[in-house]
């Protein structure tokens, strides 16, 4: 779990990767294997907000949900009102950097300054708008706030998914990215790409 300091959350700035590229990953999970049962990120999934290869990626793990501070603090924090707010959604530890920063992933059906379409049906917020609007029972479809995020440098992640067997690509659901069962959602992408859990873990040499 990520450690969340105790000032203010920040929502400014996004990673300054474009998610184009022919061979890109981004829009996709990663499934976290076996050879990271002993890290932080054991079992989690991680979708892919941008990955250009040879260059870097980002993304947010969506199947760690974060008890504290809850959305209401966060909301104080951001002095967006109304607290509590009219409508709820899920509050994630996204990931180990920057785990003050805020970002709002969301279904495309709203847009506003700070959002980048990662796919055509996923956009990312780094702006209050979206909170906003959430927080006074509005805004996009579905969404979660995730504190921090996850990063990989020059062909780190390439190398992780295929010298060391760390990351299994799948294919991303709203079920998956949105769903409210976190416990259930690395099994799940496991499913997508036809894996049982239990043969992967023997596979890997572990009980």
């Amino acid at each position: 779990m990520v450690a969340m300091p105790v000032g203010s959350v920040s929502m400014d700035g996004m990673f300054p990767v474009s998610p184009t590229s022919a061979a890109s990953l981004t829009g996709s999970l990663l499934v976290a294997s076996p050879a990271l049962a002993d890290t932080p990120f054991a079992r989690s999934v991680i979708f892919l907000c941008a990955h250009v290869p040879g260059q870097g990626a980002m993304g947010l793990i969506v199947n760690r949900r974060l008890p504290q501070p809850g959305l209401d603090d966060v909301l104080g924090q951001l002095g967006i009102d109304p607290v509590p707010p009219r409508r709820r959604i899920d509050l994630c530890a996204g990931g180990p950097v920057d785990g003050g920063r805020g970002f709002v992933l969301h279904s495309s059906d709203w847009t506003g300054e700070g959002s980048m379409s990662i796919d055509g049906e996923t956009t990312l917020t780094a702006s209050l708008d979206v909170l906003r609007d959430i927080a006074d029972g509005a805004g996009p479809r579905r969404a979660l706030l995730a504190l921090g995020h996850a990063s990989w440098q020059d062909d780190q992640l390439e190398d992780e998914i295929i010298h060391r067997n760390a990351w299994l690509p799948a294919p991303a659901s709203d079920d998956i990215l949105f769903g409210s069962d976190h416990r259930a959602k690395w099994r799940q992408a496991l499913a997508a790409i036809n894996i049982d859990p239990i043969r992967l873990s023997a596979l890997a040499g572990h009980a």
